[in-house]
C-alpha cells in the first residue's frame, strides 16, 4: 500500500471536526438529562404541596315566599295542581271552616295533607266572618279561633296569617297596618303565635275575581320590590295570592306562567313560610 501523506493530512481536519462535533452532543445530551431531573426536584412530590384553586363563592339568592290565602276552594285544587307539577314549594294559609264547609272542600284538605313540598299554615277558623272591625276589638277571642283552626285540622307549626289584616309578629319584627288591631296581634303573639304579612299582593278584581296583573307584570313587580329594597326583610319578599282566584283556567295559566318565569331566574330562591328568617315553628 502506498503511503499519501497528503490524503492523510486532508483526513485530519475532517477527524477534528467529527470529533469536536460527537463532544458537543454529547454535553448537550448530559445537560438536557441534568435539567431534566434539576425541574423534576422541584416539583412536589406530595399531592398535599399542590395548592387547590379556590372554589368561586356562590351568590346568596334572595326568597320568595309564594303564599295562597283562604282555602280549601274552588281553585285551591288548581293551585296545589301547578305548584306540584313545577315541584316547587308554597305556604297554604288555610279557613277551619272551609274545611269542613262540603265534602269538596273536605277532599282537597286530604289531597293537601298529603302532598309533597308544601307547607299549610293557620289563617283563623272563621276568617272573621268577614267581620274585621269587630273580630280585632276582642283579643282574647282572636287566640281562640286560631288555636281552634290549629287544634280541629292538626297543623303542625303555629305560623298564622291574620284575616283582613297585614301584620307581622316574627322574632322582632313587629307591624300593624291598624294599630287598632295591635293589641290582638300582640296576644297572638304572646300565645305562641308567629303572624306573617305580606310585601307584594297579587291583586284581583273582588266582583269578578279576575286578576288585574299578568304573570310578565307581577315578575316586573317582583324585581323592583327587590331592587327599592321595599320588603320588611331585606332580600325576602312574601307574596300573597288567593288561591280562589285561580278557579279560572286563563287566571291558573297566568300562576303557572309565574312560576315558570320565577323558576328561570337563578337569582331567586322559593321557600316555604317556616323558612322565613325569625320563624318559630
Amino acid at each position: 500500500m502506498d503511503n499519501d501523506p497528503e490524503g492523510a493530512q486532508q483526513a485530519a481536519p475532517f477527524l477534528s471536526r467529527t470529533l469536536l462535533l460527537v463532544i458537543a452532543l454529547c454535553a448537550c445530551n448530559k445537560l438536557e438529562k441534568g435539567t431534566s431531573i434539576a425541574l423534576k426536584a422541584k416539583l412536589p412530590t406530595d399531592s398535599s404541596q399542590i395548592a387547590a384553586a379556590p372554589a368561586p363563592k356562590k351568590k346568596k339568592k334572595k326568597k320568595i315566599y309564594l303564599t295562597f290565602d283562604d282555602g280549601p276552594n274552588r281553585g285551591t285544587r288548581k293551585v296545589l295542581n301547578i305548584v306540584q307539577q313545577e315541584e316547587v314549594p308554597v305556604t297554604f294559609f288555610l279557613i277551619g271552616e272551609h274545611v269542613f264547609a262540603s265534602s269538596g272542600q273536605r277532599a282537597t284538605w286530604d289531597s293537601l295533607q298529603v302532598a309533597k313540598s308544601i307547607e299549610l299554615c293557620n289563617h283563623s277558623y272563621t276568617h272573621a266572618h268577614n267581620q274585621f272591625n269587630e273580630f280585632y276589638q276582642q283579643p282574647d277571642s282572636v287566640v281562640k279561633d286560631f288555636e281552634r283552626c290549629r287544634d280541629s285540622l292538626g297543623l303542625d307549626n303555629n305560623i298564622g296569617r291574620t284575616p283582613g289584616r297585614n301584620i307581622w309578629r316574627v322574632d322582632t319584627l313587629r307591624y300593624t297596618d291598624l294599630k287598632k288591631s295591635a293589641i290582638a296581634a300582640d296576644s297572638l303573639q304572646q300565645a305562641g303565635f308567629t303572624i306573617i304579612g305580606w310585601d307584594l299582593e297579587w291583586h284581583y278584581d273582588h266582583k269578578t275575581f279576575s286578576l288585574k296583573n299578568t304573570a310578565d307584570e307581577m315578575l316586573a313587580q317582583i324585581d323592583s320590590v327587590f331592587a327599592k329594597n321595599k320588603t320588611r326583610m331585606s332580600e325576602h319578599l312574601v307574596l300573597l295570592a288567593h288561591d280562589q282566584v285561580y278557579d279560572d283556567s286563563n287566571d291558573s295559566s297566568e300562576l303557572h306562567q309565574l312560576i315558570k318565569l320565577l323558576k328561570k331566574r337563578e337569582e331567586y330562591e322559593l321557600v316555604v313560610a317556616s323558612g322565613y328568617p325569625g320563624v318559630r315553628n
